[in-house]
C-alpha cells in the first residue's frame, strides 16, 4: 500500500533520509511545522539567511501599515494560501487548509503598527522574531505563524525538492510546474512567479522538507511555555529594576488573599495583563528562550523523530500485520465493511502486538489528534469513500464512510481520556445522524483505553448513558500490562 514519498515516486526511504528531508505522507497532512527559531538559530548560513528575509519582510509590512495601506494592498501583501504541497498541519482529511486570509491580514496590519510597533528595534533579545507575533491574543495564531513561515521560504523548499528530484526521481514523475507568489520584489512591491521541474502527485506538486527545521506540537518560542516558566523568566532578568517591576505588576493581577491555589485561568488572565501593560516581558521572554536555544535543536529533533518512528515506522508495521488478516479486503454496505474493520482493528490490537503502535518510549498517545491520523492512514486502500473530519456546521465528527449518497456510516475514534466523552457519547453522533440523515445502526464509537482506571471511567459512562449494550460502541484495550508474549505476529522490534 503506498502512503509515503518514497512509495509513490520509486526512491528508498534511506536516500531520502541521506537528503536530510522528511519522507512525508501523501495521503494526510501529518501534524508538523517549520519552526522559524530553528532557522534563526541554526549554524547553517542558508537558513539564518532565510530567517533574515522572513524578518526583512515583516519590517517592510510594518512600514507599509504605518504609511496606510489599502484593503486590496492588503490583500496582495498580507494574504497567502496556504503552501499544502508540503503535507504537514493539521487537518485530518487530505492536505487542505485555510491559508492566511483577510482575518489573519488585517489583524497584523493592525498589531504592527500598535501592539508591536517597536518589532525591528528590540534592544533586549538578539533579534527580532516572527512568534513574538503569536504570544498575545491578537489575531495571529500558531498555525498562521507556521503558514507564513513556509510561504516566505517557498522558493528554498522549491529549489531544495526540485534538486532532489532531478537526481535521483524517474522523469515519468516529474513535471514542470509554474508556481506563483515565489519571491518579493521590493523595487515593484509584488511577487515573483517561476518555474520548477518537481514531483506530480494528483495533478499537482510536491514539496520535501529538511528535517532540521521540523517540530511537532509547539515552536520554540510559544505562549503556553511562558506560565510554566514565569518565574524563571523573571529572575534572568539582568536590570534589577526591570526585573522587581515586572515581578510586582504580575504579583498583583494574581487574585490576592485566597485561601485556594490560584487557578491556571486566572494564571492566564494575569498574564494578558502583564504582556498589555509592561509589553516589554514579551523581549525578556524571548531573550530567555535565545539563551536556551541550543536545546530548541535537540528538543526539536526528538519530536521529529518521535513523529517517524510513530508515524512511518510503526505504522508500516501496524498495516503488515492488518493486511494478512482481510482488513483491506472487505466489500459490502459502508456499515458491515466499517464494523468488521474496527474489530479487526480491536483483534490486532489487543491480541498480536497493535497496541505497541499507540506507545513510544513507553508512553502511550495523549493527542486524539495523533490517533485519527494514525486510524486514517489505516483506512486506506479502500473502495469506499473515506473522508476525516466531517463537519455539517455542529461540529467535527472523525469519519464518514460511504458508498453513493444513501450509503452512509459515521466512526469516531477517542481516547477513554476525554474530557467530554460522556457528552459525546450522549449527543454528538446523533447530531450527526440527523444532519446527514442516517438511521440510528450507521454509526460506530470506537473507544481506547490504557489502563484500567481508564477502562472503569468509560464503563461507568456508559452504565450511566445506559448504552453498556450497545453494539455500535467499541471499545479496544491498548493496554500494555496485560499483554502476553503469545501474539503471533511482532509489531516491532525495537524498544518503543
Amino acid at each position: 500500500m503506498k502512503i509515503y514519498f518514497s512509495d509513490f515516486f520509486d526512491v528508498s526511504p534511506e536516500l531520502i533520509e541521506e537528503y536530510g528531508a522528511f519522507n512525508i505522507s501523501l495521503l494526510n497532512d501529518l501534524p508538523l511545522f517549520i519552526d522559524p527559531f530553528l532557522l534563526f538559530n541554526s549554524k547553517n548560513e542558508e537558513y539564518q539567511k532565510l530567517h533574515s528575509n522572513i524578518i526583512n519582510y515583516v519590517l517592510f509590512l510594518k512600514e507599509c501599515s504605518e504609511k496606510g495601506v489599502s484593503d486590496s494592498l492588503v490583500k496582495s501583501l498580507f494574504t497567502f494560501s496556504e503552501v499544502k504541497q508540503n503535507w504537514f498541519g493539521y487537518s485530518l482529511s487530505g492536505n487542505k487548509g485555510s491559508g492566511l486570509g483577510k482575518k489573519f491580514a488585517f489583524a497584523l496590519r493592525d498589531n504592527l503598527t500598535n501592539v508591536f510597533a517597536n518589532f525591528g528595534k528590540e534592544n533586549i533579545s538578539k533579534g527580532s522574531h516572527l512568534e513574538k507575533l503569536c504570544l498575545v491574543d491578537s489575531g495571529v495564531g500558531r498555525d498562521n505563524i507556521s503558514d507564513f513561515v513556509t510561504n516566505l521560504i517557498k522558493e528554498f523548499l522549491l529549489e531544495y525538492t526540485q534538486d532532489f528530484a532531478l537526481k535521483n526521481i524517474k522523469i515519468e514523475y516529474l513535471k514542470k510546474f509554474h508556481v506563483p507568489k515565489v519571491s518579493f520584489n521590493y523595487q515593484t512591491c509584488t511577487w515573483i512567479a517561476n518555474f520548477y521541474t518537481l514531483p506530480i502527485y494528483n495533478g499537482d506538486f510536491v514539496l520535501l522538507t529538511p528535517k532540521d527545521i521540523l517540530t511537532k506540537d509547539d515552536a520554540w518560542i510559544n505562549r503556553p511555555d511562558i506560565l510554566r516558566h514565569i518565574d524563571e523568566i523573571i529572575s534572568s532578568i539582568p536590570n534589577e529594576q526591570l526585573r522587581a517591576h515586572i515581578n510586582e505588576y504580575f504579583s498583583n493581577l494574581l487574585p490576592q488573599n485566597l485561601k485556594r491555589e490560584v487557578t491556571k485561568k486566572e494564571e492566564q488572565n494575569a498574564l494578558v495583563g502583564l504582556i498589555k501593560g509592561v509589553p516589554i516581558f514579551l523581549d525578556c521572554y524571548i531573550r530567555y528562550k535565545e539563551d536556551k536555544g541550543h536545546k530548541a535543536i535537540l528538543i526539536s529533533r526528538e519530536k521529529v523523530k518521535d513523529a517517524e518512528i510513530i508515524f512511518i515506522e510503526q505504522l508500516k508495521l501496524f498495516i503488515n500485520t492488518l493486511t494478512p488478516f482481510g482488513f483491506y479486503a472487505i466489500e459490502g454496505k459502508s456499515y458491515d465493511e466499517a464494523m468488521k474493520r474496527v474489530l479487526y482493528l480491536k483483534q490486532v490490537i489487543e491480541n498480536n502486538d497493535g497496541y505497541r503502535l499507540f506507545y513510544h518510549k513507553g508512553k502511550p498517545v495523549h493527542r486524539e489528534q495523533d490517533l485519527q491520523i494514525m486510524f486514517k492512514l489505516t483506512w486506506n486502500a479502500s473502495t469506499f469513500d473515506i473522508n476525516a473530519e466531517v463537519n455539517n456546521g455542529r461540529g467535527p465528527v472523525d469519519f464518514k464512510i460511504s458508498k453513493g449518497s444513501t450509503d452512509k456510516t459515521l466512526v469516531e475514534f477517542k481516547l477513554a481520556t476525554n474530557s467530554k466523552l460522556k457528552n459525546n457519547l450522549a449527543k454528538q453522533i446523533e447530531t450527526y445522524e440527523a444532519a446527514n440523515r442516517i438511521t440510528c445502526h450507521n454509526s460506530i464509537k470506537v473507544i481506547i483505553y490504557f489502563n484500567i482506571g481508564q477502562y472503569k471511567r468509560v464503563k461507568a459512562i456508559l452504565k450511566e448513558l445506559k448504552l453498556e449494550n450497545n453494539k455500535n460502541i467499541v471499545l479496544i484495550d491498548a493496554r500494555n500490562d496485560n499483554k502476553e508474549s503469545a501474539s503471533n505476529v511482532k509489531i516491532s522490534n525495537y524498544d518503543v
